[in-house]
């Protein structure tokens, strides 16, 4: 891999940083109201951090030049 290849990649993963963090935080917050908060709160919280997850691995394999999702 090329110095530009490098620095490439490093900024593409620096821009994903922030989407990661959030979903880290979503996943801190479900964790969090288990046992704790109404089963129906959990439940948004758990799919949020679900969604926010499967956009970190879209933004991840587009980034890293993985293939274009198929529509079905």
């Amino acid at each position: 891999m090329d110095k530009d290849n490098k620095e490439g990649l490093s900024e593409k993963i620096k821009a994903g940083e922030s989407l990661m963090q959030q979903a880290m935080q979503a996943l801190r917050r479900y964790h969090e109201a288990q046992g704790v908060q109404p089963a129906e709160e959990v439940e948004k919280l758990r799919l949020e951090a679900e969604a926010l997850f499967v956009a970190v691995g879209e933004y991840q394999r587009l980034a890293l030049g993985g293939p274009k999702p198929r529509l079905h």
